[in-house]
């Protein structure tokens, strides 16, 4: 089964570019906001998955918060018209710029991920008069089971504070009076689709929730992250994530107190699913044991093949006849430039259009413009 493309309207523009479904994206965000209104859960949109200016138009409609991992992205979310109240800067190298534009904005919270960190945020914090909202990122020390590259709760993992270190770091805390902690966050990784992985996350802020009870410390805010994966394989069939599974686990498993507040950061899950790249087929190419698709669209215009070795969903969406096994290639002039191989697809001929699918997070906003190429355009489905 292949997607709904507007293929006459596609041989108009050219290649390569972005598409996005809006419609799927909105069925999106009406499921994931209803799942998580449920139980009065917060969502703050991770914004690296996708920046576009009127992608981000459309999340802010539903309501949503945002997540940022720098300075450029709490300008994009302010810009989109987030309100600034719900906005959360995590990243584990803030520069003292980006931590002053969160200061001068009065966001929601810094999730701070050092006791040097924290120590900056203080000392700028009081340079201003201002009191800064924190709360810790801890390391849970839980396997996502995911690649190894976009796993991140493990001790060994560059981001956040090790349990080993949270006894030393609520010491610290009271002497940095420009300070205020109102939560703790958790991030344990990206294209999570094992939910198992996430009851653990549950089980272990339960035990970090005691070990700050024994210090008399009951913290507002509670930050379970993002990492929720999407289907890569069935993009069709399964457009839309398990919200209703996903948020339950959460719901059953964590112990709260009156007045807690549960927060999330979905980036991937939201606007996976509603993009593709759209490519041209410049050559089919005869090698001595394979044959080779050659698109105008290569790791430049969606590096997560190359990054991750990813599996994106490929379609000739101009043919309809037998199926053959190629390689799909990009035109970078480096050997890994590939984005699958020996897939079975419809027989190609120069001047096919390909759609890589699921390419609405960590596409468009990771294009380089490598080998001096054009960055692509992008096209709305309610626009084309």
């Amino acid at each position: 089964m292949k997607g709904n493309f507007p293929v006459e309207k596609f041989r108009t523009l050219e290649t390569p570019f972005y598409y996005y479904d809006v419609d799927v994206l909105r069925k999106t965000l009406n499921i994931v906001k209803s799942e998580a209104e449920k139980y009065n859960f917060h969502l703050h949109y991770a914004t690296k998955a996708n920046t576009n200016p009127r992608i981000l138009s459309i999340i802010r409609e539903y309501g949503l918060g945002v997540d940022c991992v720098s300075g450029g992205e709490i300008k994009a979310a302010l810009k989109a018209g987030f309100s600034r109240d719900k906005i959360v800067f995590a990243g584990v190298g803030k520069a003292d710029w980006e931590i002053n534009l969160g200061l001068d904005n009065d966001i929601f919270c810094f999730n701070a991920e050092s006791v040097e960190e924290l120590q900056v945020i203080n000392e700028l914090a009081w340079h201003k008069g201002k009191i800064a909202s924190i709360a810790l990122r801890i390391n849970p020390e839980v396997n996502a089971h995911t690649h190894r590259h976009i796993t991140t709760g493990l001790q060994e993992n560059k981001f956040g504070i090790n349990l080993s270190q949270l006894e030393e770091v609520l010491d610290l805390l009271p002497t940095l009076s420009n300070l205020k902690l109102i939560g703790i966050h958790f991030h344990i990784g990206s294209q999570i689709t094992d939910l198992t992985s996430f009851k653990a996350l549950c089980a272990r802020f339960n035990d970090i929730q005691e070990l700050l009870f024994r210090r008399h410390i009951i913290l507002k805010h509670l930050n379970f992250g993002g990492g929720f994966g999407i289907d890569y394989e069935h993009p069709n069939h399964n457009a839309i994530p398990d919200f209703k599974s996903y948020f339950e686990i959460f719901h059953k498993h964590i112990k709260l107190q009156a007045g807690q507040q549960v927060h999330f950061e979905p980036g991937r899950s939201i606007v996976g699913q509603c993009g593709s790249l759209v490519s041209k087929v410049l050559y089919v190419k005869e090698g001595t044991s394979k044959k080779f698709v050659i698109l105008d669209a290569g790791f430049t215009e969606l590096i997560r093949p190359v990054l991750y070795s990813a599996y994106h969903k490929i379609e000739n969406i101009t043919s309809d006849e037998t199926l053959e096994t190629y390689d799909v290639v990009g035109p970078i002039c480096e050997s890994s430039d590939c984005f699958a191989k020996a897939r079975d697809l419809n027989r190609t001929k120069r001047g096919d259009l390909y759609a890589i699918r699921s390419a609405g997070a960590y596409g468009e906003v990771m294009a380089s413009q490598y080998n001096c190429r054009k960055l692509p355009e992008a096209y709305f489905s309610d626009l084309i």
